[in-house]
């Protein structure tokens, strides 16, 4: 088995036995910033220095203490992605107590179950809105016995007898007093902090089963932000102005957090409602994001062309192909010159303008496979995207690609004192200070991906390039056999199929059938679009649309376009237009927005059952739609 590390001539630096508290201690003294932390507020951003919020921390972890909670206690955050979230994770681990974020957009089911599981002693919630949908669930959670809201009062809600109620200001007001009745207690409490402790309780959305609660440690997340950034060689430090819009109950998010600590950097707290103006208003130099997040501009850019007319729309049309051919591998993409100067003139610079986007030095993309036409694309834009690779379990970093290494349609080397094999049957495997301490309370689970050796099986596919670089082809739990006995990786055609702008989502199956078919959720906004440009009747409901015979034939023509250079047993041989889009609300996408196969085909079971009892001449290959 060959061991895969980061390449030689890599920045990177694995560095261990660091708090996480550390890195914000010594980013206040090495680079103090006063802007260093940015919370929305009305009328413009509430702004607190490193060194403030370092205070502000102390203040939490004290508070906590001084109010029942105590070292190696477990606290839950039910809690919007913003510098109060923030603050709550420093201060709790500055004191020494466990933290287990909980998704704002779990069934309260889920809630209760992660709470309970985590045995949180304390709650943490953003607003009043929050308290009000805790207090619903709260008497299932009998440990809970304080609840701290940041920001609102708790007048008229009502919680269960036992559990006491405070704000943040009222938190860190006890703190502040025992501190300064005590101060030296905060240095106190962090000599107390071993790197090895358990900082954070992180639990897997899952695609299947009970979420399991992912230990990391203070180290795991430490060296990981730590090699990640250090690999990034362009990032500065106080110069740097980053927004971050992803939850921060997911650890790509949250790792990113405390790597922009850790180097001083102006942090903007943004969400998904609202990053467009603020992208535009801040105009950072990095941020994270997902890949639909990028496919979305990229179909709206798309759909704009489509929408224009005359010379617009093939100068357009020309700019967006040219894009597609920039190879990230090359110097200016390997593209002549003149072509790309022009294209950015005309294009592409108005583009980076209007997103805001004109002093961006990298885009960190992760949380899914980024497609090869999209990361070409936005590199063409001059917005670097470059896509990496890693799990919860691995505080997520394994392979990352980076400025002067990046390879589209790959995720890229591994990072600075990590390793990655691949498995006999193709699964990824890593080893190395990233790797979580295990599943809580769940030894046969840990024991399932953790082997003798210190490897952590991934569930994923992938192999290694000749030059080093990790592609990942799909889930292993993804893959399916056809009754004819051929494998199926479902991933490639489904990247293929949502290449086009008129397919937002796409789900192969074919598990014990003859052949492969699909589920495929049309973009129905760009579908009108393109619809009023061919000639299809306005007016038309969303189903009427998806049975209009241009439209299927549309469909068809794509999904032939996707099959093509497949192997033929993974070609999709029929398909269904679904217009309801899979979502976290409708329990068909994890929160971390990965497809729940099992519940998909539970959804749509019928729908699936008619793509294989519809009757078709054997022989036929053609895409073919079923209404």
């Amino acid at each position: 088995m060959t061991i895969h590390t980061a390449p030689p001539d890599t920045h990177g630096v694995s560095e261990l036995g660091r708090t996480l508290p550390s890195l914000l201690d010594e980013a206040a003294e090495k680079y103090p910033n006063p802007s260093g932390f940015n919370q929305p507020a009305a009328g413009g951003w509430r702004t607190l220095s490193n060194g403030a919020f370092r205070d502000a921390a102390d203040e939490v972890a004290v508070g906590l203490l001084e109010n029942g909670i105590s070292r190696g206690d477990h606290v839950a955050f039910f809690m919007d992605s913003d510098m109060y979230f923030a603050m709550a994770d420093f201060g709790t681990l500055i004191a020494g107590i466990v933290n287990v974020p909980l998704y704002t957009t779990y069934a309260p089911e889920n809630l209760v179950y992660v709470t309970q599981h985590g045995e949180a002693k304390a709650m943490f919630v953003s607003n009043r809105e929050m308290l009000e949908a805790f207090a619903e669930w709260a008497p299932q959670v009998p440990d809970v016995g304080l609840v701290i809201a940041a920001e609102g009062d708790a007048e008229g809600v009502s919680l269960p007898d036992g559990v006491r109620f405070m704000t943040l200001d009222a938190l860190r007001q006890s703190g502040r007093e025992a501190i300064a009745a005590d101060p030296g207690r905060p240095q106190a409490l962090r000599d107390q902090i071993d790197a090895k402790d358990l900082a954070t309780l992180i639990y897997t959305s899952g695609t299947t089963g009970q979420p399991k609660g992912v230990m990391l440690t203070h180290e795991n997340i430490s060296s990981n932000s730590i090699s990640s950034f250090t690999s990034i060689s362009i990032l500065g430090h106080q110069e740097e102005q980053v927004v971050t819009f992803l939850p921060l109950t997911h650890i790509f998010a949250r790792m990113l957090q405390f790597a922009s600590v850790a180097w001083g950097q102006s942090i903007f707290f943004s969400n998904p409602d609202l990053v467009v103006g603020h992208l535009a208003e801040v105009k950072p130099t990095m941020f994270a994001s997902v890949p639909r997040v990028l496919e979305k501009v990229y179909d709206k850019v798309s759909l704009g062309v489509m929408e224009s007319s005359g010379l617009k729309k093939k100068i357009g049309t020309w700019a967006l192909g040219l894009a597609k051919e920039y190879d990230v591998s090359k110097p200016d993409g390997g593209l002549p010159g003149w072509k790309y100067a022009l294209a950015d003139k005309l294009v592409y610079s108005k583009l980076r303008e209007r997103l805001g986007l004109t002093r961006v030095k990298a885009v960190a993309v992760g949380g899914a496979a980024l497609r090869a036409d999209l990361a070409s694309s936005f590199m063409a834009f001059g917005i670097p995207a470059y896509q990496g690779y890693g799990l919860t379990e691995t505080s997520p970093v394994i392979t990352v690609n980076l400025p002067g290494k990046n390879r589209a349609g790959t995720v890229g080397p591994p990072i600075a004192g990590v390793d990655v094999a691949i498995a006999e049957d193709g699964e990824i495997l890593t080893r190395g200070p990233h790797v979580m301490a295990g599943y809580y309370k769940m030894p046969e689970a840990t024991a399932d991906v953790m082997d003798d050796d210190g490897w952590f099986h991934t569930g994923d596919i992938g192999e290694v390039t000749d030059e080093g670089y990790l592609k990942i082809t799909d889930r292993k739990k993804a893959l399916f056999k056809l009754s004819t006995g051929k494998y199926v990786i479902p991933q490639p055609i489904e990247n293929a199929l949502t290449e086009s702008s008129l397919i937002e989502q796409a789900v192969v199956v074919g598990n014990s059938r003859k052949y492969c078919t699909a589920l495929l959720f049309p973009n129905m906004d760009g579908l009108r679009v393109w619809a009023k440009t061919h000639g299809v009747s306005e007016g038309l409901s969303n189903e009427a649309l998806l049975k209009d015979p241009k439209v299927l034939a549309e469909y068809e023509r794509l999904v032939a376009e996707a099959n093509a250079g497949m192997d033929h047993w993974t070609q999709v041989q029929r398909f269904k237009l679904v217009p309801e889009l899979m979502t976290v609300e409708n329990e068909l996408l994890t929160p971390t927005m990965k497809v729940k196969r099992r519940a998909v085909s539970d959804t749509y079971g019928g729908q699936i059952d008619y793509l294989y009892d519809a009757q078709v001449q054997d022989g036929d290959h053609g895409a073919t739609a079923i209404v």
